[in-house]
C-alpha cells in the first residue's frame, strides 16, 4: 500500500487551519495539526514528516524561530511558510530562516496545495541528481548537493534543498537562457501561470552566496525581459 505523505501543520488560526487540514486529507496527506511553535518542535521531535506548513505568527515560539531550529536539524525537509505580512523583509526573514518556499495570506486553495504536491514531488528528482552529480565548482565557489555545503573561497555556509535545487538547475543548463516559467514548473513544479516573486527572491539569495558583485554578476546574469543564463567562467 502506497504510503501517504505526512505533514506538520503549524497554524493558530482554527478557522484558516480546519480548513487546510481537510483539504490536505481530501488530497490523501497524512496531517497533523499543532497550534503554536513550541507545539511544532515538540512534535517534529517526535515523528517524522515530509513536509511542513509553518505560520509565522504563532504563540510561544514564532515561525521564523521554529523554521531556524527545524532547519538546523534537518536541513532537507521542505517547509512552506504560510504569511499575513506581504513586507518584502519579512519574506526574506522567511528564506534565511530557512523555509524553502512562502505563500502571503489570503491565498487560493488551488495554489496551495499546487505548491504542496510541487515540493513533495521534487524530492525523488533533487535526489537522483545529487547522486548523479554530487559536487559542483564554478569560480571560487564549491557546493556539495548531498550535505547541502556550500563554499565561497574560505567562507562556508548552508543552502536550503530549494535554493541547491535552482542552482543544479542552472548549473546542468549552463550556457543556455531559461525563463523564469521554466524553473516554476521544473524546480517547484509549479504552473507557470502562478503568479510569483519566487524565483526571482531565490536568484538574489544565490548571487549573495556565489557572486563577489551581486549587482554585476558574473555567474548568474539576468537576461532582460527572458530570463536567467548560468555561465562558469566570465
Amino acid at each position: 500500500m502506497h504510503k501517504k505523505p505526512k505533514i506538520l501543520l503549524v497554524e493558530d488560526e482554527d478557522s484558516m487551519a480546519i480548513g487546510l487540514e481537510y483539504n490536505l486529507t481530501e488530497e490523501n496527506y497524512d496531517v497533523t495539526w499543532v497550534k503554536d511553535g513550541q507545539q511544532a518542535l515538540d512534535k517534529f521531535s517526535s515523528a517524522e514528516f515530509d513536509l511542513i506548513v509553518l505560520d509565522i505568527m504563532l504563540p510561544f515560539i514564532d515561525g521564523f524561530e521554529v523554521a531556524e531550529k527545524i532547519r538546523f536539524s534537518d536541513p532537507q525537509i521542505p517547509i512552506l511558510m504560510l504569511t499575513a505580512r506581504s513586507d518584502v523583509k519579512d519574506r526574506v526573514r522567511g528564506l534565511e530562516a530557512g523555509a524553502d518556499d512562502y505563500l502571503t495570506k489570503p491565498f487560493h486553495l488551488e495554489e496551495f496545495l499546487l505548491r504542496i504536491k510541487g515540493m513533495l514531488k521534487r524530492k525523488q528528482w533533487y535526489k537522483d541528481a545529487s547522486q548523479m552529480q554530487p559536487t559542483a565548482e564554478f569560480g571560487p565557489n564549491q557546493i556539495n548537493f548531498e550535505n547541502l555545503t556550500a563554499f565561497n573561497g574560505e567562507k562556508e555556509f548552508k543552502l536550503t534543498v530549494r535554493e541547491a535545487m535552482l542552482l543544479k538547475y542552472l548549473i546542468e543548463n549552463k550556457d543556455r537562457v531559461i525563463s523564469r516559467d521554466e524553473l516554476l514548473e521544473n524546480v517547484w513544479n509549479v504552473s507557470s501561470e502562478v503568479e510569483t516573486r519566487t524565483v526571482d527572491n531565490f536568484i538574489a539569495r544565490l548571487r549573495k552566496y556565489f557572486e563577489s558583485d551581486q549587482n554585476k554578476p558574473i555567474h548568474i546574469q539576468s537576461i532582460r525581459g527572458i530570463g536567467y543564463l548560468f555561465k562558469e567562467h566570465e
